[in-house]
């Protein structure tokens, strides 16, 4: 009864917390500018939406076959509709609770493909960290090529939020120093009386999912193809990029927009995604905010958020919902024979 409760209330506190990123900006609207969003929503060519759900798809499938990779060195070779069912499941998973992805696709490999979830989920932290690395680069090398349109916007929206707070406030404090060294002790001390604790059943999990970890990094050391590797990572996040870019087309206030706009909402609409859960009503705005320094009214950049966000989702959800009633299916025989 408590975990489900926890389960609502956290679901409650995201979808509230996206609902009020969307009266937030909804709120300064007057109702000729709302009008204009619904117009636009009627007079979009969906036909662009959907070639950016398929593609969609096809960046799931790679990061699948990515996935499957990493877990070759450690010795798996799970089937890559499993994968690919897992993956979507995973996605689905997050638009519930968010991290709750990773734990569901790792999960489903270890039912179907008796893969130790420990293995599987070090394996995904790795692919995360990596994917994160990549956002990185193509974060600062999109501020690079367009610094006179998007500086001050990042100032504002991004630098000052960070650090103006620590450097207008003369740094941090003694009580931040403080707890910044008590953290540093406790962690000292566990490490030196570690062998009291191994006995401790939640201490064992945490020592098997550190393992799963380090197993899943070294996995990106001994890759067996690691070009092919490399090369799914860029299919990957082009992918992503074509599934904003290409939405543009579906209203004539956006289709002139050139490449380096739709990879400035790619990198700034992924930090929205990463800041709230799924991305609602925060996505919306800051697709709202980064297409007006290209010319582009706000009411109309706010109605394309929802476009690209709707079109991601909607794919999630369907998908992701096939996924699931197939996955069954597809392992009726291993489940009656195992």
């Amino acid at each position: 009864m408590k975990n489900k409760l926890g389960t609502i209330l956290k679901l409650s506190f995201f979808l509230g917390l996206g609902f009020f990123f969307i009266w937030l900006f909804v709120r300064n609207l007057t109702s000729a500018q709302i009008n204009e969003i619904l117009i636009s929503f009627k007079r979009a060519n969906y036909w662009w939406l959907f070639l950016s759900m398929l593609i969609g798809v096809t960046s799931h499938a790679v990061r699948a076959a990515r996935w499957k990779m990493l877990m070759e060195p450690l010795g798996y070779t799970p089937r890559f509709i499993n994968v690919f069912f897992a993956v979507f499941i995973g996605y689905l998973a997050n638009l519930a609770l968010p991290r709750l992805g990773e734990v569901s696709r790792c999960g489903v490999l270890t039912r179907y493909e008796k893969i130790p979830f420990n293995k599987s989920f070090g394996t995904v932290i790795a692919e995360r960290a990596l994917d994160m690395v990549v956002f990185l680069v193509i974060f600062f090398v999109t501020i690079l090529m367009q610094f006179a349109e998007l500086k001050d916007y990042l100032y504002a929206r991004i630098i000052e939020p960070l650090f103006g707070k620590v450097y207008l406030s003369g740094g941090p404090s003694y009580i931040t120093w403080g707890i910044i060294l008590l953290m540093l002790g406790f962690f000292v001390m566990l490490y030196l009386l570690r062998k009291r604790f191994y006995h401790i059943n939640i201490v064992m999990k945490i020592r098997d999912m550190l393992v799963g970890f380090l197993d899943g990094m070294k996995s990106l050391i001994h890759l067996r193809r690691p070009v092919t590797f490399a090369f799914y990572t860029i299919l990957i996040w082009v992918c992503y990029y074509l599934m904003s870019y290409l939405v543009f087309f579906s209203l004539s206030e956006t289709s002139h927009l050139s490449p380096l706009a739709g990879l400035a909402v790619l990198v700034f609409g992924s930090v929205g995604i990463m800041v709230v859960q799924g991305g609602i009503g925060v996505y919306q705005a800051i697709v709202a905010e980064t297409l007006v320094l290209y010319g582009v009214t706000s009411t109309i950049g706010y109605a394309m958020g929802w476009l690209m966000w709707s079109a991601q989702n909607l794919m999630i959800l369907v998908v992701g919902l096939v996924s699931l009633a197939l996955l069954p299916l597809f392992n009726r025989n291993r489940i009656n024979n195992g």
